[in-house]
């Protein structure tokens, strides 16, 4: 009896001692995950950042830091050349054409984009046990609630024009529907679209932080280079010059917060700037790229308070930042004229474009003991990688017939993959202009840039070529067009480009 009680009483032990095993490991499998912080600037361009064009006339020691403890990519994509559907593809693993957005972006009325069955990077992430947020930029559509459901909520474009009389339809007292919440974030802090788009206002976990009661009459090109803003609401006392400020201190505060938890983190961080308006603090002043300079010194020294909140808070040795842009900048050949700076590097055209411009961004990722500092790759990459390659990062496979063009580049992070890892790229301007890219070779199925630059739409004179053939690799200016040089090289392109389009994804193995 004695004995039977004594190996009773061992295998309870031993059971005890197991479970708790087990939940050590467990509890060292969460803190092993990297915590993951994605930075999305708003319209920053390739050439804006020193450490990678020497001739920039802005300074960025900041992000140089980052680019120098970790790794650049030198042809990274967004997936469109505006920012909507850029956002939409980063969450989803998917081009946006492939949405209900066409062309175009929204405005800050618009319903949700992000259908509500599809899972995000946020909600993967968050099924894997990390907490998650979304700070800053959303502009993805909302769904308000409207006071009088048989009229609309809000206007019906960023280009009406709207007075103080205005009344948007909207009950600001009631939860938002379809915003950070119900993706997959834990906790968000937002406004609605762009610094330029009404309502301005700030939203909180889906409800309004101060309803936008108040009036801007808006501000035009003719006040100033870079100063336009449209009219509409806002909250009593919106101060336009403190919302990137505002949205860096609550990145900080939830850092400080998630160094008390054992859980793994995700923070998706899309700040407003340095999309216009360019209103930077009024000691970042002595840019030699002006007021859009300033902006970018300003939202330099704001990255690098996160960098400072990681390292403080020893999170920095095992935090997998990114860091991006949605597009290209918005910066025009009289822009280039009066500074001497070139925002978007050596690349053809501007934000909005198909032209290289259009979609070439910086893209710097830091992980010390993961990523080789002062490393680069040369591998071409979209924005939409992250879903898969967050999913190679925990290990997990990516949600079934979801994230459709989402590719691992995990390997290219690491320095392991010499050989190319996407077969192609599709590029996508905001009036819907696609292109392709292959290796070296970029198809343009139309001419003209399909975006900002003139002219945007341009038909083929008699015996012209109908698109465009660039070999990027001799050729990154888009300068000498190929098209009659190699017709079986255009041939390819298009049939690939019709596959992808038609098959609804382009990822392998899907």
């Amino acid at each position: 009896m004695h004995f039977k009680k004594k190996v009773k009483g061992l295998l309870n032990i031993t059971l005890i001692g197991t479970l708790f095993l087990l939940a050590t490991v467990n509890v060292n499998a969460q803190q092993q995950k990297p915590n993951i912080v994605y930075i999305l600037t708003d319209d920053l361009g390739y050439g804006d950042i020193a450490y990678l064009n020497k001739k920039s006339k802005i300074t960025t020691p900041n992000i140089d830091k980052l680019a120098s403890e970790g790794i650049y990519f030198s042809d990274a994509h967004s997936n469109s050349a505006v920012c909507t559907p850029t956002r939409y593809g980063i969450l989803t693993g998917r081009y946006a054409f492939r949405s209900p957005l066409k062309k175009g972006v929204l405005h800050g009325y618009s319903p949700a984009l992000i259908e509500k069955e599809r899972p995000t990077v946020a909600t993967f992430l968050k099924d894997n046990g990390y907490a998650t947020a979304c700070i800053g930029k959303w502009h993805l559509g909302l769904n308000w609630v409207k006071k009088d459901a048989a009229k609309p909520a809000g206007t019906s474009g960023s280009g009406v024009k709207v007075t103080a009389a205005y009344d948007d339809n909207i009950d600001y007292n009631l939860k938002i529907a379809d915003g950070p919440l119900d993706h997959g974030f834990d906790y968000s802090y937002i406004i609605p679209a762009s610094l330029d788009m009404s309502p301005y206002f700030y939203i909180r976990n889906n409800k309004a932080v101060s309803a936008p009661t108040s009036y801007t009459k808006g501000l035009s090109e003719t006040d100033g280079r870079g100063t336009m803003r449209r009219a509409g609401k806002m909250s009593p006392g919106f101060d336009f010059q403190q919302v990137l400020p505002n949205f860096i201190n609550d990145a900080v505060s939830y850092i400080d917060d998630q160094a008390k938890s054992e859980k793994p983190f995700f923070l998706y961080l899309a700040l407003p700037s340095p999309h216009t308006p360019w209103v930077p603090s009024e000691e970042f002043k002595n840019s030699k790229a002006g007021r859009y300079g300033n902006y970018v010194e300003e939202t330099d020294f704001m990255v690098g308070k996160i960098f400072e909140a990681l390292k403080k808070n020893n999170m920095d040795k095992n935090t997998l930042v990114i860091f991006t842009s949605d597009n290209g900048s918005d910066w025009k050949p009289e822009d280039i004229e009066s500074t001497g700076h070139h925002a978007n590097y050596v690349f053809r055209g501007r934000k909005a474009d198909v032209f290289e411009a259009g979609h070439r961004i910086p893209f710097i990722a830091r992980w010390p003991g993961m990523i080789k500092k002062g490393s680069t790759s040369n591998q071409i990459m979209c924005t939409t990688d992250l879903f898969a390659t967050v999913a190679k990062i925990i290990d997990k496979p990516l949600p079934a017939e979801f994230a459709e063009d989402s590719e691992n580049m995990l390997a290219a992070f690491k320095g392991f993959s010499k050989k190319p890892i996407r077969e192609s790229i599709i590029h996508h301007s905001l009036s819907g202009y696609f292109s392709i890219r292959k290796g070296d070779w970029k198809l343009t199925t139309q001419l003209g840039s399909g975006g900002f630059t003139n002219p945007r739409i341009l038909e083929p004179a008699n015996g012209e070529a109908p698109m465009t053939l660039y070999n990027m690799a001799k050729d990154i200016s888009e300068t000498k067009n190929l098209y009659f040089e190699k017709p079986e090289i255009v041939a390819e392109l298009q049939k690939l480009l019709k596959k992808n389009l038609k098959n609804g994804y382009s990822r392998p193995n899907f």
